[in-house]
């Protein structure tokens, strides 16, 4: 199979970005947003210019309130905690369709990076999310696969992160790692750009 030439990716490129709603109100540079949680806050930074799907996929979730009341509902210790998909009972939420892979962007799965999660479709991303907790290259993209697209790094609260990783897990209605004591994420709050 031949790769797709550019112009038309290009073309296809931009229609998903505005779509999705980056072109009307996305347009910082490097935006940030606060993820607020039951265990404290964690600060955000973005990476639009890497990866402006998944970017303004996330943004439009989190200005339309939708991961207000989920939890992180996957935690594996050293690995990743995950989030964006269900509520405190495992009632899962639904999201809009999935977006196109962005993973092979040049931004790695390093500890304290937040991607995409997805399921093994690679183009099955929606709302949820993870927060690495270790260097996980393992998630990286290859040459024959696809890998899980990261799209910002956290700035602050790498704390709340690693004490989240922690938490006690079990499984809990056909799930795995849920954590005994729900993380509720209460908002995700877009921040104002910092002065210059």
């Amino acid at each position: 199979m031949t790769a797709p030439t550019r112009q038309p990716r290009r073309i296809l490129l931009a229609m998903l970005i505005a779509g999705l709603g980056l072109a009307t109100g996305a347009t910082a540079e490097t935006p940030r947003v606060r993820i607020e949680t039951s265990a404290g806050n964690i600060v955000v930074r973005l990476e639009p210019e890497r990866a402006p799907l998944s970017v303004a996929n996330f943004l439009r979730y989190a200005r339309e309130g939708f991961y207000e009341g989920t939890i992180f509902h996957r935690v594996v210790s050293g690995f990743v905690i995950q989030g964006g998909g269900y509520d405190a009972t495992l009632a899962p939420r639904q999201p809009r369709a999935g977006i196109p892979n962005e993973s092979g962007n040049g931004l790695g799965n390093h500890r304290g990076t937040i991607a995409m999660a997805r399921t093994a479709d690679p183009h099955s991303a929606d709302a949820q999310f993870y927060v690495n907790l270790a260097d996980n290259v393992v998630l990286d993209p290859k040459p024959t696969r696809w890998g899980y697209a990261v799209f910002g790094q956290v700035v602050e609260g790498m704390e709340v992160v690693d004490e989240i990783g922690h938490q006690a897990t079990g499984p809990r209605d056909q799930m795995q790692d849920v954590p005994l004591k729900p993380v509720i994420i209460r908002k995700v709050v877009v921040l104002p750009e910092p002065a210059p």
